[in-house]
């Protein structure tokens, strides 16, 4: 089977993750602009850092057959740093539009703060201008009421709901996005947000209908493996394999093939890899002998 993981932080992952993640049949992933673990001080971080996944990652995945999309955004977190925010929220533009740039994002709630809620609704703006997919991060405190409210100003500001993808959902929150007709993302990430195990029971109670899996996988102890394990679990306790595709393939590239960059037809077609490229100079190889080879199989 193949895999589209649409929520990793791979600039947090080894060369070793991505190996992996290819022979367990990732071939396509986002990266959504998130928070590094300690707050960023100057727009000057966020610029490089906004430039980072849409370049340098997007090369370095795919010297391993795997197309990677970003989605570009101010997280909820770094919003409550005001001043900080409105230089970030000024700049957008001028990244949020660029190839490769699927949705905005991840944005939302953290402590569900006014100042939250303004760049929220900020970015909310811009996406409806631009007709842009949107990437909701819901808060890991107070679940249920960010994502009940995440809803209601997503929609008060003009979103179409089959463009919104929450994510971080569980048993409690899942009625009301799925009711909502928007996507329900579930990050399989060890302790803390979702297991396999879970997921499985989610999948068997409210079938694949816009049902997404991914990792989140981070600078944190995750697993960018997550969801080729469970589709395997999945398939293990029964779950029919047309569900298993669209959960951990086909909704994803349906919610974020609507902002027209992705190229549907060549990415099930596969990369072809040639180890040999460089970007700014630089490559993958630390004197290894490099891959070059046709498109990677489906």
């Amino acid at each position: 089977m193949r895999f589209f993981d649409p929520h990793i932080h791979c600039t947090s992952r080894t060369t070793d993750d991505y190996e992996a993640m290819a022979r367990a049949g990732i071939r396509a992933v986002i990266e959504p602009a998130f928070w590094l673990g300690q707050p960023r001080t100057t727009l000057g971080a966020f610029e490089d850092y906004f430039a980072s996944i849409l370049g340098w990652e997007r090369f370095r995945a795919s010297q391993f057959g795997i197309s990677h999309y970003c989605a570009i955004g101010l997280n909820s977190k770094e919003a409550n740093n005001e001043g900080l925010a409105r230089e970030v929220l000024e700049i957008l533009p001028d990244y949020a539009l660029k190839e490769g740039v699927v949705a905005i994002g991840e944005i939302g709630y953290d402590e569900i703060t006014p100042a939250e809620e303004r760049a929220y609704e900020a970015q909310l703006a811009f996406a409806v201008e631009h007709d842009m997919p949107v990437m909701v991060h819901s808060p890991h405190r107070d679940k249920k009421r960010g994502i009940q409210r995440s809803l209601d100003v997503a929609r008060n500001a003009g979103v179409a709901m089959h463009k919104l993808v929450i994510d971080h959902n569980n048993e409690e929150t899942v009625q009301d996005v799925l009711d909502a007709g928007a996507w329900a993302a579930f990050t399989i990430y060890p302790h803390t947000k979702m297991g396999s195990e879970r997921m499985v029971e989610i999948v068997q109670k409210y079938g694949p209908r816009q049902i997404i899996v991914d990792s989140s996988a981070d600078w944190g102890v995750s697993d960018p493996l997550s969801v080729p394990k469970t589709a395997a679990l999945m398939l293990e306790r029964g779950v029919e394999a047309e569900a298993v595709r669209l959960t951990t393939w086909q909704n994803a590239l349906d919610a974020y093939a609507q902002s027209g960059q992705i190229d549907v037809e060549a990415l099930e077609a596969g990369l072809e890899v040639d180890q040999r490229q460089l970007f700014s100079d630089n490559s993958v190889l630390r004197g290894q002998e490099p891959r070059v080879d046709s498109a990677v199989p489906n």
